[in-house]
C-alpha cells in the first residue's frame, strides 16, 4: 500500500502554518484542531514541520518568552517528506529511523497531505488482521 492510499481514506483538510507565525498561535492551533503537528508552509512549498516537539524545545531552552517567538525560529527544518507513490512500510521504516512522528506528502512541489506515525500503524495493523482474517477462512475452507 502507498501514500496515496493512506491519503485517499483520509478526508482530514491540509492545517498548515507560516514561519512568521507566532509559537502561540501556533500552540492554539494544534490545540483547536487537536493535531501534534502542522507542516510550516512558504506559498505553496513546505519549509518545515512545527510539531509539539518543538513547542517543548523552545519552552525548555527560552521559558514561557518562547510564545511569543516565531514559528521559524522553532520549527524542525528542513523538513523531511515523501511522495504520494512511496510505500506506507518505507514510510514506516523512515519515521523509526529519523525519530520523528509526522511526514509532509509533497506531490509536483506541493504539499498534498500529511501522514503521521498513527496512520502508518493503523494501516500494518489493519493489513495483519486482514491476513490473519484471509488466513482462517482459507484453512476453515481446506
Amino acid at each position: 500500500m502507498t501514500i496515496a492510499a493512506i491519503l485517499g481514506g483520509n478526508d482530514r483538510e491540509l492545517i498548515s502554518i507560516t514561519a512568521d507565525q507566532s509559537v502561540r498561535d501556533a500552540v492554539a492551533l494544534l490545540a483547536q484542531k487537536r493535531i501534534g503537528a502542522v507542516p510550516v508552509m512558504d506559498g505553496d512549498r513546505v519549509v518545515g514541520v512545527f510539531s509539539e516537539r518543538d513547542v517543548i524545545h523552545a519552552l525548555q531552552a527560552h521559558g514561557a518568552a518562547a510564545l511569543d517567538n516565531m514559528v521559524g525560529d522553532e520549527m524542525t527544518a528542513p523538513a523531511i517528506t515523501v511522495s504520494p507513490a512511496e510505500a506506507a512500510i518505507g514510510a514506516l521504516s523512515l519515521m523509526t529511523r529519523r525519530r520523528i512522528r509526522h511526514l509532509p506528502v509533497v506531490a509536483d512541489g506541493k504539499v498534498v497531505g500529511i501522514v503521521s506515525i498513527g496512520d502508518l500503524v493503523k494501516y500494518r495493523i489493519d493489513r495483519i488482521e486482514a491476513d490473519a482474517e484471509a488466513m482462517r477462512s482459507y484453512i476453515q475452507q481446506a
